[in-house]
């Protein structure tokens, strides 16, 4: 064996002083095993360490084999370093001593990090560069696997500004010296194999930007598991599978979001909907929102559940709108596997679930995506473009190809990994428009002067290609509250490509013409009719979600007039018109039981009002809104087109009546809705129809939204026959009571030939 040589040990001051205060530029050049004539030297960093040893790699002993060389610590410095001993390829492992508070020594064995070569291969690294890998969360982030016979953890980080970037967690005591980290700068990527940690492992990332200051501790952007907020420490997700049983669903899936089919989702927000009193108000967590949401949704006739976002946050009051975790399920809930297991029973049970997913903006928290690097790598450098004044946050620079790609590869992770059914994108007017929410000076026009925002159109058609192509049957709808042209047209045809749109237009004029007093309806009926001349301009979401019933305004009954009776027999009338108008459908927690108060993230809805026959009787018309609106094709079949819906009445302003047909396929029975949005019953009020080749046709009424079990009068009409007198361009008529605030619903009892 070679004698070990002063020589060996020798350091450099200048690169002591790099080593020391964690400035080395390159860390695989100095660390680790590296030719000293025919034998090796070996140098790591382990401050505070009483000893480091180089023993024998045994494989299956964890502890190694014999000592080969006891290291020099020079200075005291705890840059450890050996004499050459070390054969060139002889195998090894580190042990090292580490006093104990107590007194005594605890001894760790590990492989040496800097041993192992490159990380990434070089397609990841081709695509990361171009920013279109769409795996990001298997790429960058932590992930668990065997390297060189090794288990251990592979990190990667984007941050090609950088001067250095290190992992840091408890198995290195936070200290960013210890596990500096290799740039590969063709792609703006740091990574780093740090052997014998496993799924769980706490962990951030130290960075020191372009100027040399050493920034906040960064939480992992890609990191797939995290600790219970208000930590901001990213955890090593596991490596274990999910074993997946939902196969029929995912098979199923396209025919159930097909156009012609119902859609009637429940959204809900995971922490609120049901808090444990007994337990100072908790949430509720996967497992136990398996036991109780998914029965109460599917015996509510919901098709599908959409959950604000439960991508990870740093304030719950934020609701979730404000997320930097964005591979990551919150872990206020559970688990990642935990909520794949509840996605996975919503499968079992015949409900989809859809998340609220923000790709247009940031907060602007320390420890996340905010100068990640110390340069403005995410957001925009111009505030005028980075800066959201509504929300105080950043703004995605939509411009840069690795920031696209981040986000797309977020909205696959939840498609592709959580089997979730579809993504609701949030605020896509604010990603739109260049000047939105700006007064002029306040925003840059694009490149042909114009206040269209270019880069979002390009991301936003990219996403919903690429989510067509690899995700068949999941659905992107837009929040989008503009009159934008062909949001849910394809690409192909110059639209931004969305499966659906959310009808913000027909939900302001609707609950501003349900806000005022009946007597002066008459002078606002163009609020309730005005939707029907776009109606069919997109493929549209008819939302009465969580924006309605916070900040001030009010639970959506309270937004009707009236006494509190007169409020019940508003709201049931409402839900009548918003069931039977073209459309899909969604409704806010709360609302299906006629909540009092508007919403509030702290609390829970007060489930004691089904204690309240009024109460109970709302969300027993709900149910059986969704029961006939799947199972009456004229009601979802012909949604998004004219052929689907046509005027009866459509100008009886002085009574406030309404009155229209909805139809389905040929062969399909036909609806008609009659509305009196007025609490005068009206007597001998004849409405046209279509007639029948045998003649008279018996209609019958199929729900009556004032009928005695939804709480209303219970006056109905029963079975009515029509007669030969044409009234309203239809060849015959039925001469029907509309009881008082209410919506009926009439279905031919015999095939119309």
């Amino acid at each position: 064996m070679a004698e070990r040589t002063e020589d060996m040990m020798e350091i450099d001051p200048k690169t002591l002083d790099a080593v020391l205060h964690g400035r080395l530029s390159d860390p695989f050049s100095f660390f680790g095993r590296h030719p000293a004539g025919e034998r090796a030297v070996v140098r790591t960093f382990q401050p505070g360490a009483r000893a480091v040893d180089l023993v024998e790699r045994m494989p299956g002993n964890d502890a190694g084999g014999r000592l080969i060389e006891s290291l020099y610590n020079v200075n005291q410095s705890g840059l450890f370093v050996s004499g050459g001993n070390l054969g060139q390829n002889q195998d090894y492992l580190l042990r090292i001593t580490w006093p104990t508070p107590g007194g005594g020594d605890f001894v760790q064995y590990t492989e040496d990090p800097y041993r192992f070569g490159l990380l990434l291969g070089d397609l990841d690294i081709h695509l990361l560069a171009e920013g279109r890998h769409l795996e990001l969360g298997r790429c960058l982030g932590a992930n668990p696997m065997t390297v060189d016979g090794i288990a251990g953890t592979r990190f990667a980080v984007w941050a090609p500004n950088a001067r250095r970037v290190s992992v840091v967690g408890d198995f290195n005591q936070w200290d960013g010296r210890r596990h500096p980290m290799r740039h590969r700068v063709e792609a703006g990527v740091w990574e780093l194999f740090v052997p014998r940690l496993g799924s769980g492992t706490r962990y951030q990332y130290e960075i020191v930007g372009a100027d040399g200051n050493v920034l906040p501790l960064k939480a992992d952007p890609v990191a797939r598991a995290t600790e219970l907020p208000p930590s901001t420490v990213s955890l090593v997700a596991s490596d274990v599978p999910f074993r997946w049983t939902d196969d029929a669903w995912m098979a199923s899936r396209g025919k159930r979001h097909a156009l012609d089919a119902p859609l009637s989702v429940y959204e809900v927000h995971a922490g609120s909907w049901l808090r444990i009193l007994e337990e100072d108000g908790r949430s509720l967590n996967w497992h136990e929102l398996g036991d109780r949401l998914i029965p109460y949704v599917a015996g509510m006739g919901f098709t599908h559940v959409e959950f604000l976002p439960i991508m990870e946050h740093p304030f719950g009051g934020s609701w979730g709108y404000q997320p930097l975790g964005q591979f990551a399920p919150s872990a206020r809930f559970g688990t990642p596997a935990g909520f794949a297991s509840f996605v996975d029973r919503c499968h079992a049970a015949g409900i989809g679930v859809i998340l609220d997913w923000v790709p247009a903006h940031f907060p602007s928290d320390a420890h996340g995506l905010v100068r990640f690097d110390g340069t403005a790598l995410y957001e925009h450098q111009d505030p005028r473009e980075g800066y959201h004044q509504d929300w105080n946050t950043l703004i995605y620079n939509l411009g840069r190809n690795e920031v696209c790609g981040f986000l797309i590869a977020s909205a696959l992770e939840w498609l592709e990994h959580f089997h979730v059914d579809g993504l609701r994108v949030d605020a896509v007017a604010s990603m739109l428009y260049r000047d939105y929410s700006r007064k002029a000076g306040e925003w840059v026009p694009n490149k042909y002067g114009g206040r269209e925002n270019l880069e979002a159109v390009d991301f936003l058609r990219n996403l919903n290609q690429t989510v067509a192509e690899r995700c068949p049957g999941a659905m992107v709808i837009a929040e989008e509250s503009t009159a934008w042209p062909g949001v849910s047209a394809p690409v192909s045809e110059g639209g931004l490509g969305f499966t659906h749109k959310w009808n913000m237009g027909w939900m302001h004029d609707t609950l501003r013409y349900m806000s005022y007093d009946p007597v002066y309806r008459q002078h606002h009926h163009h609020d309730m009719t005005f939707g029907l001349i776009y109606a069919f301009s997109e493929r549209f979401v008819l939302p009465i979600s969580h924006d309605e019933v916070v900040h001030g305004k009010g639970s959506l009954l309270n937004k009707m007039p009236g006494d509190v009776h007169q409020k019940l027999a508003n709201l049931r009338a409402y839900l009548g018109f918003m069931w039977t108008h073209p459309g899909k459908k969604l409704l806010f927690m709360g609302c299906e039981i006629a909540q009092h108060t508007e919403w509030n993230h702290d609390g829970s809805p007060d489930w004691n009002l089904l204690d309240v026959p009024g109460h109970r009787g709302i969300q027993r018309l709900v149910r059986d809104l969704n029961r006939l609106y799947a199972g009456e094709p004229a009601l979802h079949r012909k949604d998004t087109s004219h052929e689907g819906f046509a005027w009866v009445i459509g100008d009886d302003s002085a009574n406030s009546v309404f009155a229209y047909l909805r139809k389905g396929s040929d062969g399909d029975a036909p609806l008609l809705v009659v509305m009196n949005m007025t609490p005068v019953a009206r007597e001998n009020y004849r409405i046209g129809v279509p007639g029948g080749s045998s003649g008279q046709v018996a209609w019958r009424e199929i729900l009556n939204t004032d009928n005695q079990v939804y709480g209303g009068t219970g006056m109905s009409n029963g079975e009515v026959r029509s007669d030969s007198e044409g009234r309203h361009g239809q060849p015959q008529s039925l001469v029907l009571t509309l009881p008082p605030m209410s919506v009926l619903m009439l279905k031919p009892a015999q095939p119309l030939v």
